[in-house]
């Protein structure tokens, strides 16, 4: 045995939009036994597989074309118009669970191309919250993850600038400065959310109390990559883990204190199943 310490991070979890979602489903799921969910709920493997377990099943748009007379979830990233089309035309019951905030920023996007700013979206290029932000601006926003992307020489004087609600709000104003600098008058819109973007100074500070850290995310977590980047940056001994099995005894010395903390798409369940399997070693 190695005597390890092991810590969960009570700040680490779901998020109240994904928390939101999957309540919607498992009731849904309790009383009926069936539910088609638009995407995956959430971005993390484990708990699509329990939720399917229960009897959701997973849908491609292009699945949804052909399916009549159901019920469909939307998940907490939010939807373009066009799905809201096909439900109608397909007589399709949606279970609306997008996230307030991501329906707010789907607002302020489209009042502003309607006035016809030039706007430009941070965020991970096809990633669901973001397909459904730029179908705001009729596809005739520009989207980029890194000012790499942009040549600045051919921007428009002035533009008016968003952010996908979970990138972090460091590289956001970073981005908003650059620009600055280069000369572009920049409408600036904070849209990060602040229960996502919050969790950068927690984690910082959960992160440096231990000997190791354990994080705990599905690998396409656009969340997860960011935190997990945030944790490796302040203790060099961070472990990225998408399921218990993942981990390794020789990651660790006798006695050393060990912390697992998450994404806000990663279950307690799950960090608790970890914390489990550690504290065998």
């Amino acid at each position: 045995m190695l005597h390890l310490k092991v810590t969960i991070d009570k700040d680490s979890g779901f998020c109240f939009g994904v928390v939101y979602a999957i309540e919607m489903a498992e009731e849904i799921l309790r009383e009926e036994g069936r539910l088609f969910c638009l995407g995956d709920i959430v971005h993390n493997d484990e708990e699509v597989n329990r939720l399917e377990a229960l009897g959701l099943r997973i849908i491609s748009h292009e699945d949804l074309k052909f399916i009549k007379n159901e019920k469909v979830l939307i998940r907490a990233h939010g939807e373009p118009a066009s799905t809201y089309q096909i439900a109608l035309t397909n007589n399709l019951e949606l279970i609306d669970a997008s996230c307030p905030v991501v329906l707010k920023l789907q607002n302020r996007i489209k009042n502003a191309h309607d006035k016809n700013e030039n706007i430009f979206i941070y965020g991970k290029h096809g990633h669901a919250e973001v397909i459904g932000l730029k179908a705001q601006t009729n596809d005739k926003a520009v989207v980029f993850q890194d000012l790499d992307e942009l040549n600045l020489a051919e921007l428009p004087e002035e533009i008016t600038l968003f952010s996908q609600t979970t990138k972090s709000t460091s590289k956001f104003y970073e981005i908003t400065e650059s620009l600055s600098n280069s000369g572009i008058k920049i409408n600036t819109n904070d849209t990060i959310c602040r229960q996502v973007s919050n969790r950068d100074k927690l984690l910082k500070d959960f992160a440096a109390k231990f000997d190791k850290i354990v994080f705990v995310s599905g690998t396409k977590s656009s969340n997860g990559k960011v935190l997990y980047n945030i944790c490796k940056e302040i203790n060099p001994n961070t472990y990225f883990i998408s399921r218990p099995e993942e981990i390794q005894s020789n990651q660790f010395n006798n006695n050393d204190t060990v912390g697992i903390c998450g994404a806000t798409s990663t279950p307690m369940w799950l960090m608790e199943k970890v914390k489990s399997t550690i504290e065998e070693f």
